[in-house]
């Protein structure tokens, strides 16, 4: 989806308008999960930057032509990748970073953390092997000399648990009203 709107509100709720209720084998849709992660970061006090990574860090999936084909044929959307450089016209490397390291956090997390990679849902396990498997020790090393990575760990964590059928979370204004205070903020500091 090419962005048609100058305001990141505008953009960010069109995409969820439009590919907000894609579901891509989890329990919950894209908005829900979105909105779950959200919910998750703001309860543990995250700063704005990192509310709005959460909401937002698998907005690739809603700009890809087609992540569900590629996960059925066992390929990789890349779409923290593509989410992150979506992200990057509005906000800076809080906001991006995160975004764009959370599929290396769940690598990481496999890798150093025992029991981690039983707990992650059938999807996050099938599309770990597809994303490379858990992280070499050189790789771990790279991660965690990262800027943002502690933060990309959250994120991750978030991600783990905000795909729950049932949990209530706030409306999408509710964040939109975060993302816009941190799209602000991020304006006035490029000045």
């Amino acid at each position: 989806m090419t962005p048609t709107h100058t305001s990141p509100r505008a953009d960010i709720e069109q995409l969820f308008a439009v590919h907000g209720a894609l579901i891509y084998g989890e329990s919950v849709n894209q908005i829900e999960h979105a909105l779950q992660c959200a919910k998750l970061a703001e309860s543990a006090g995250a700063r704005d930057a990192l509310i709005v990574a959460a909401l937002l860090h698998d907005v690739g999936h809603m700009m890809h032509r087609d992540a569900a084909g590629a996960l059925q044929a066992g390929r990789d959307d890349g779409h923290e990748a593509l989410g992150a450089k979506y992200l990057a016209r509005w906000f800076g490397p809080a906001v991006t970073q995160p975004v764009a390291l959370h599929v290396q956090a769940k690598r990481y997390l496999c890798a150093v953390e025992p029991g981690y990679r039983a707990s992650l849902s059938s999807i996050s396990q099938r599309t770990l092997e597809i994303q490379g498997g858990p992280m070499s020790p050189a790789d771990i090393e790279a991660f965690e000399a990262q800027d943002y990575a502690d933060d990309a760990v959250a994120v991750r964590r978030w991600d783990d648990l905000g795909k729950q059928a049932e949990m209530q979370t706030l409306p999408l204004a509710h964040f939109m009203a975060v993302l816009e205070r941190c799209a602000a903020a991020q304006s006035s500091s490029a000045i």
